[in-house]
């Protein structure tokens, strides 16, 4: 049994000739798409929004790169979080003090 129908090879095979036309866009922002890999995901798109057979989308995995970010990110807010509360507790010891 096929994983893909006709209709998902005719959008894929139609969004590559638009792509190395150079007229194929991508959705939101409309920047012209040069990727190959992006043009074959558009055309799949598209036959699912046409009702043909194409397999759900697989779950994202998360890349080292995204994994490494995340963590950045986190560590980041962390000791901007200290960094605050540093400055706040300095703020009511000198207001105590002054009392």
């Amino acid at each position: 049994m096929a994983k893909y129908g006709k209709k998902a090879q005719s959008k894929v095979k139609k969004a590559m000739h638009e792509r190395k036309a150079g007229t194929l866009r991508s959705g939101k922002s409309g920047k012209k798409v040069t990727s190959r890999k992006q043009a074959i995901a558009i055309g799949l798109s598209e036959a699912r929004r046409a009702g043909g057979k194409v397999p759900k989308k697989s779950a994202k995995k998360s890349t080292r790169k995204s994994a490494k970010k995340s963590t950045r990110k986190s560590a980041k807010k962390s000791t901007r979080k200290s960094a605050k509360s540093a400055r706040k507790s300095t703020k009511r010891s000198t207001r105590k003090s002054s009392d």
